[in-house]
């Protein structure tokens, strides 16, 4: 999976993705991440992290209906893809290894 090691931002981005795939388009995105990290988010960086995303083939994206709210207006909704899911589950490993290095340290300390 050459070029798809996520940046933090962008591994946020595509956990809110998978945890809210009714909300996953990019002014619901920037919401719930603003929600979440209490971090002023610009909807403009969060369109430009799906587009890497995409560009990746991290995530897929189509059109959704459109709806009375948006004034007729169509939202792009995304999907994580099977290579998002297998780089999140990276991402979460890595971690996951670093955390109980810190953790056997602390304990041994």
């Amino acid at each position: 999976m050459k070029g798809t090691n996520l940046g933090e931002f962008e591994e946020l981005v595509l956990l809110i993705v998978v945890a809210k795939p009714e909300e996953a388009y990019s002014v619901a995105i920037a919401k719930e991440l603003e929600r979440i990290t209490g971090r002023k988010v610009v909807h403009s960086v969060v369109h430009a992290s799906l587009s890497r995303l995409l560009k990746k083939g991290l995530v897929d994206s189509k059109m959704g209906a459109a709806t009375a709210e948006r004034g007729g207006r169509r939202k792009r909704m995304y999907t994580i893809s099977a290579d998002g899911r297998k780089a999140l589950e990276m991402a979460k490993s890595h971690r996951d290894v670093l955390w109980a290095m810190i953790n056997q340290q602390t304990a041994n300390a």
